[in-house]
Parts: structure tokens; sequence; C-alpha cells
């Protein structure tokens, strides 16, 4: 493992800007964030990625997508069943609080994409300009299927009904913008681009050095709750992602990705969701616990991602790619 790259991860101003946060909520600092602040920052970074995106995705033929985007959903399909059946069989938790940490790892992390762009601008790596599209397809799909789990093998009745878990999802802010913004990029194209590119694309990383500020408030605030989630929930929520990078990183060159996009592919699949998913758990799983699902993803996941995750990552896509 190069721990200089770790090193390098941590001194950049994006990590220690969430390492800043956590570490004002562990000395019980007054610092916090107003809401209305950290859904602005929430709603750039969605705008910015989905622009970008789109503009870029207008420059590449269809043939160029496919293969990619279609891996894509059935790998981020497939990740909720085997994580739920692991979670089940292995971590001996019930079918409702199985179903909701398996919708939040099998979906994905917009803060973890923002921050695995951040990272490959850092060093100089290129990658595929419509990466954002899979970000945008690959939320929902896995809610979804984890949530159809868990109405399947659940006879309480306790499970929300889908047609409103639908609602929540496709009307969400997260998929709203992502989405539509893709579009309105993909609409646009270059010249579109240029237009809003002084405000949505030089800003990016000093935004989500903000956002990682509030992110670490709110992971801080989530670190009590790691004793009560037990050692299985916390290696799982670093062994996963490092199983689904790996995978992620097979796909990826299969599918004729560059080196950055199989970085971002497999970032992608580590990932677990701390926005799309917990309100779609709320909705649809009322029972399960969101000490179990917010701890995992947000406390362990997350920063194990953002921090060691994504050198390790790198490193391994250099090392796949270079043989």
């Amino acid at each position: 493992m190069d721990f200089q790259a770790i090193l390098s991860n941590l001194l950049s101003p994006m990590i220690l800007g969430f390492l800043l946060g956590v570490t004002a909520t562990l000395l019980k600092s007054d610092l916090k964030f107003p809401e209305e602040l950290y859904l602005s920052l929430t709603i750039y970074l969605l705008i910015a990625i989905g622009l970008k995106g789109g503009y870029k995705l207008s420059l590449v033929p269809f043939s160029a997508v496919y293969k990619p985007l279609g891996m894509a959903i059935l790998i981020g399909s497939l990740i909720p069943v085997w994580s739920f059946f692991i979670l089940r069989r292995l971590g001996k938790f019930d079918v409702p609080n199985a179903a909701a940490i398996a919708a939040h790892y099998g979906s994905v992390s917009a803060a973890t994409f923002s921050a695995t762009l951040a990272f490959l601008d850092e060093h100089e790596t290129s990658y595929e300009g419509f990466m954002p599209g899979l970000l945008a397809v690959l939320e929902v799909p896995a809610i979804l299927i984890a949530i159809f789990l868990a109405k399947s093998l659940d006879r309480s009745g306790k499970t929300g009904s889908l047609r409103e878990v639908m609602r929540e999802l496709l009307t969400s802010k997260s998929t709203i913008l992502l989405v539509g913004c893709l579009a309105i990029g993909l609409l646009a194209g270059k010249s579109g681009w240029e237009q809003v590119a002084p405000f949505f694309d030089a800003p990016f990383r000093g935004v989500l050095m903000l956002f990682l500020l509030e992110a670490g408030l709110v992971t801080g605030r989530r670190l009590s709750d790691l004793k009560r989630v037990g050692f299985f929930l916390i290696g799982f929520g670093i062994a996963m992602p490092i199983l689904h990078a790996v995978l992620g990183l097979i796909v990826a060159k299969w599918s004729g990705l560059s080196m950055g996009g199989a970085m971002i592919f497999a970032a992608l699949m580590a990932s677990a969701s701390y926005i799309a998913a917990p309100a779609a758990c709320r909705v649809a799983l009322p029972q399960a616990s969101p000490t179990y699902y917010l701890t995992a993803s947000l406390a362990v996941t997350f920063p194990f991602n953002i921090i060691f995750g994504l050198p390790i990552y790198y490193e391994l896509a250099e090392w796949l790619y270079n043989h």
C-alpha cells in the first residue's frame, strides 16, 4: 500500500476540511452550518455535476456509453441483494434493518463522487466526462430492490407503499437536479456550458471543501453511535466498499473505460448513500433503525472512502491498467 498517496490525500484541503469538522464536533465546538447553507451547497454540487456531465455526454457517441452504463446498472442492482443476505445470515439483522442497510450500500454517494473527481484532478488523471450519468442512474434502482426484498420477506405489514417510495425517490432534489441538469448540459452543449462554467467549474473544489466541512460536523455527531452498531457493521462498512471497488475496477476495464473512469466507477460501487436512501427508508422501512444505516454509511464508509479508499482504489487501478 502506498502510504505516501494516503498522506497526500489526507493533506488535501477537502479532506482536511472534513477532519476539521469531525474535530470541532468532538471538541464540542459551537461551529455549525445553517441548514439553508448546507442545502445550498448540496444543490450547487448536484447542479455542477449534472451540467458538466451533460455537456461531456453531448461530445461522445452512445456506443461509448451503453456498455459501462449497462454494467453499472447490473452491478448496482446486485449489490443490495448480496448485501442483504450477508447482513441477514452473518450479521443476524432482521429483515427491515438488513434491507435498509443494503439500500444504502447499493445506492451511491454524490459527495464521494465529488471527492473522487477532485482527487483525480489533483493527480492530473483524465476520465470520461459522462460519468455523472452513472451517478444519476445508480441512485434509485438499488433502493427499490432492497425495499422489494423487505416487502417480500417481512410479514409484519409495516413496510411503506412502493408508490410512496417511488414518488419520494423520483421527486427528491438529488434525482431532479442530477437528471434535470444532465439533460440541460446535454441539450445546451459546449456553448451552453461555457456560459456557466465560470460559476460551476472553477469554484467546484472550494464549495466541495465547505460541504465536506459540514459532512465532518455531521459525522462527528454520529461517532458515538459506533459502539451501538457493533464490530460486524463496522467491518461490513469497510470490507464491502473494498470488495465492491475491486469488482468495479474489473468491470470498468472490461467495459472499455479509461483508468480515471474506472477509478470513478469503483468509487461509485464502493460508496454508500446518505441523502437519497435515508429519505426513502424513512418512508418505506420506518421500523428500521437510523442508528444502523446512517452510522454505517456516514460514520464508517464515507470517511473510510474519502480518506483511505480513494488512494487505495487509485493504486489498484494503476496496477490493473499496467498489467
